[in-house]
C-alpha cells in the first residue's frame, strides 16, 4: 500500500507540476530570467516532496507547490504589464564590449571574468575580437553579438541581389498520420495529396514519416523508417 500511495502520489505530482509549467509559459532553461530560474528550482524540490511526503504531509506539500506556481505566474504576469517590475527582477541588459573596448565594470557587476567572456565569443564565432562591434550581456545570461560590416556575412541585398521570398512549410502528415486541418488550411485536399505522394513514389499514407508543403507549393515527403533502425 506505501509504494501505491507513492506512486499516485508520484502522478499527481507531475500532472500538477504539467498544469504549472502550463501556467507560467514556455520558456527553455537558457532563457530563464534569474527569478524565473530560482521560482523553477523551488517548484521542482517542492514537487518531488510532495511526491514522496508522508500522508500527513503531503497537503502541505501540494499547498505550498500550488502557491508558488501561482506567484511565479502572477509575477510574470505583472512583469507583462510593468516596466518596472520588469527592470527589478530581471535587470538590464549590459554592454560587455564596445567599439574595440571590453568593459570591465559592466563585467564585474554582470560576476564574469574575461575568461568567460572570450569562452562566450569563441562559442557564438569570433575567435578575433576586432570582428565585434558590439557584445551585450542579456537579461538571461546570454551575450548577444553585433559583428561588424566588414566581418558580417553578405546578404543578398550586398550583392544586389532579388531572391523569391522564403516560404514556411506545413506539416501535412506526422509518423504516418494525416494532419487535416493543416491541409484544410493550404486549400487542398487528399485527393491533390495522394497524387502528390504518388509522384514522390509513395503509395499510401502510412508509408510516409514526414510531409509538407509550402505557400508556393513545394512538396516534400519522407518515407517511414525501416524497423531496426
Amino acid at each position: 500500500m506505501e509504494i501505491l500511495r507513492i506512486a499516485i502520489q508520484s502522478f499527481s505530482s507531475l500532472a500538477v507540476l504539467f498544469c504549472l509549467t502550463r501556467l507560467t509559459g514556455k520558456c527553455s532553461i537558457s532563457q530563464l530570467e534569474p527569478f524565473d530560474y530560482i521560482n523553477s528550482i523551488t517548484i521542482g524540490n517542492l514537487a518531488a516532496g510532495f511526491a514522496v511526503s508522508e500522508r500527513q504531509n503531503w497537503a502541505l506539500h501540494l499547498t505550498a507547490l500550488v502557491i508558488c506556481g501561482l506567484i511565479t505566474a502572477g509575477v510574470g504576469w505583472l512583469r507583462c504589464k510593468s516596466l518596472a517590475l520588469r527592470t527589478v527582477a530581471d535587470g538590464r541588459p549590459l554592454i560587455v564590449f564596445a567599439h574595440g573596448t571590453i568593459e570591465k565594470q559592466n563585467l564585474l557587476k554582470a560576476k564574469m571574468d574575461l575568461n568567460t567572456f572570450l569562452a562566450q565569443c569563441r562559442l557564438a564565432g569570433y575567435f578575433d575580437l576586432d570582428q565585434i562591434e558590439y557584445a551585450i550581456l542579456e537579461t538571461n545570461g546570454q551575450i548577444s553579438f553585433l559583428p561588424k560590416a566588414a566581418a558580417r556575412p553578405a546578404t543578398p541585398e550586398d550583392l544586389n541581389l532579388s531572391p523569391a521570398p522564403e516560404g514556411v512549410f506545413t506539416s501535412l502528415i506526422l509518423d504516418g498520420k494525416l494532419q487535416k486541418e493543416s491541409l484544410q488550411h493550404i486549400g487542398k485536399n487528399e485527393q491533390w495529396l495522394h497524387k502528390q505522394l504518388h509522384t514522390a513514389g509513395i503509395g499510401q499514407i502510412s508509408e510516409v514519416f514526414y510531409a509538407g508543403c509550402d505557400v508556393y507549393g513545394n512538396f516534400r515527403a519522407c518515407r517511414m523508417p525501416k524497423s531496426g533502425l
